[in-house]
């Protein structure tokens, strides 16, 4: 069963995108509240957003499925990463809001969870860490970059107020070099368009704390882009002039993983 598609570029960059995927087995959805089936706390479009890195040479990782069926970005033991916050699961039983992602009684228990993460979870993992390896071995060094987008305000549940518009996260310095930080850094200081901030309430989730080792020249990055940027968050419609704008700064961001 394909659970993701992996698009193999030329440059030391690949792109992850583990909450783009929304599809939701028949099964699985039928046990969902009528909320939840909608998927909406999916990284909405973010593949869309990120299309012009393959012209950068990068290679693209996305999940087809939706981290409601698993997170593939939260550790298999379901260990917190934000421990004394609120936050969801591996298999997550309440959505961002904090509603129910199931009906009463038909949350999964530890077998089915344990099922879903060898079928959707290792798989994705494999991919990613197979596909680091081939890069590292052909340039002596590779960024990971995870890429985030999700609704900027009104989720009390997990954050108070508003978020920057982006969200850089390096597990507070150690899952890439202080260089790469820096140019990212200064990428983001030459603008005044978006506001944004380093390390803040999203410092880099299981995957960029997991596989960054810059002493070994594994660099990785996450950016939790807010909704509002590119996309209507009410409808989930994305909004192709605002994407565009957003674009522009994505592209030297990406460009400034490519240095040495």
């Amino acid at each position: 069963m394909d659970t993701y598609a992996l698009h193999r570029g030329t440059a030391p960059l690949l792109v992850s995108l583990p909450h783009d995927g929304s599809a939701i087995p028949d099964d699985l959805a039928a046990r969902m509240t009528d909320d939840a089936r909608r998927a909406p706390d999916t990284d909405w479009h973010v593949s869309k957003l990120y299309d012009f890195a393959r012209g950068l040479g990068a290679s693209v990782l996305v999940p087809h499925y939706s981290r409601y069926v698993v997170d593939l970005n939260r550790p298999p033991d379901d260990t917190s990463l934000y421990p004394g916050q609120n936050t969801t699961g591996l298999c997550p039983a309440v959505q961002f809001s904090g509603a129910p992602v199931y009906r009463e009684g038909e949350a999964p228990d530890a077998a089915e969870v344990a099922a879903r993460v060898e079928r959707y979870w290792r798989p994705y993992h494999d991919a990613l860490r197979a596909e680091l390896d081939r890069i590292h071995a052909g340039h002596g060094r590779v960024v990971l970059w995870e890429g985030h987008s999700i609704r900027g305000s009104d989720l009390p549940f997990l954050f108070e107020g508003r978020l920057p518009d982006l969200n850089l996260g390096t597990a507070t310095g150690t899952s890439c070099s202080p260089a790469l930080q820096s140019r990212l850094e200064s990428v983001l200081g030459s603008q005044d368009d978006y506001d944004w901030v380093a390390n803040g309430r999203f410092k880099g989730g299981h995957i960029t704390r997991h596989y960054g080792a810059p002493a070994r020249g594994i660099n990785a990055v996450q950016l939790e882009i807010s909704q509002r940027n590119y996309m209507d968050e009410a409808s989930f419609d994305y909004l192709p002039e605002n994407a565009s704008r957003l674009q522009q700064l994505l592209q030297p961001l990406l460009r400034a993983c490519l240095d040495d």
